[in-house]
């Protein structure tokens, strides 16, 4: 089954590079690549046996919802595989895919492994990237062999995600509403699970996540979060990204009360960035780590007023 990647990409030039050398290492070429690009200008790009197509997107509100329906549009593969522009697709990627697709027409998961920074300052070496990569510890492992269902669309994460184009561009695509940071993922796995479409974990697929700085919670995000929590509870009629929501609660940065529109209280401040920020030893940053701290905070401040 001719296999289109898909990608979305604003700055970055470095992590898309290699998401293309990566490409072009791969068993099972693709039959093509297409870049939503979300900047004023296109990427000059390495060179790769296979077309390359991007296509501009309006870049100034971080439309990512509406960039990954361009371009799977813009893509002529009977599959669709999207890889956010800082994963490396290890060699086998497409062809674990494709291999899967013969039995089932659903979304498919494939494994994602984080890299530390500076590990690919010396180019795309997998042996390498093997032996330092990590697992995100908020997420589970694939399973032993084959593909395993999902029972839980919350799940779903779109950094490295295959399905049939048929199937995707039936399902409706990711609800365009949705703009800025947070919610399209799971909106569209809620949406594949109202319609009986099944997600799958799968053993394979593997891509490497390239290190970046980033926040977790994403404080940077704090509107779009908000936002796009408040869209998705009167779409569906309960809201998503309740672990942010919470740690932006512990951290005194909204008022969340159930029956009540979420209010912002404050704007994040230095010590906010400095607490949710990414070192460069971490391969990925860490919600959960950092709800414990304030947890512990919390008590402890309990403690000492009683």
């Amino acid at each position: 089954m001719p296999a289109s990647v898909v990608t979305l990409a604003g700055g970055r030039p470095a992590h898309l590079d290699n998401l293309v050398l990566g490409l072009c290492r791969q068993a099972v070429p693709p039959s093509q690549l297409v870049v939503a690009v979300m900047q004023e200008a296109r990427y000059r790009l390495p060179e790769a046996p296979f077309p390359v197509r991007q296509v501009m997107i309006e870049a100034g509100s971080l439309p990512l919802a509406a960039a990954r329906n361009a371009a799977a549009r813009a893509a002529t593969g009977q599959a669709l595989i999207f890889l956010d522009t800082d994963c490396i697709p290890a060699p086998d990627l497409i062809a674990d895919y494709t291999r899967e697709f013969g039995a089932f027409d659903g979304l498919l998961m494939g494994e994602v492994m984080y890299l530390p920074g500076g590990a690919t300052a010396d180019g795309l070496r997998f042996d390498s990237f093997a032996a330092k990569a990590v697992r995100h510890s908020d997420r589970r492992g694939p399973p032993p062999a084959g593909i395993e269902r999902c029972a839980d669309y919350r799940c779903f994460w779109s950094l490295n995600f295959a399905m049939r184009r048929e199937t995707f561009l039936a399902a409706g695509g990711f609800d365009e509403r949705y703009v800025g940071y947070g919610g399209e993922d799971t909106d569209f796995g809620k949406v594949l699970d109202s319609r009986g479409i099944p997600i799958a974990w799968m053993k394979g697929g593997l891509a490497y996540h390239q290190y970046h700085p980033h926040h977790m919670p994403p404080v940077h995000h704090l509107d779009s979060v908000v936002r796009n929590a408040q869209l998705f509870e009167a779409k569906w009629g309960y809201r998503t990204m309740g672990h942010w929501l919470h740690a932006f609660r512990l951290m005194g940065l909204i008022d969340d009360a159930p029956g009540r529109p979420i209010r912002i209280l404050r704007r994040p401040a230095a010590e906010d960035f400095t607490l949710t920020g990414q070192q460069s030893h971490q391969p990925y940053a860490n919600t959960a780590s950092v709800i414990r701290i304030l947890e512990e905070q919390g008590a402890g401040l309990t403690r000492a007023a009683s």
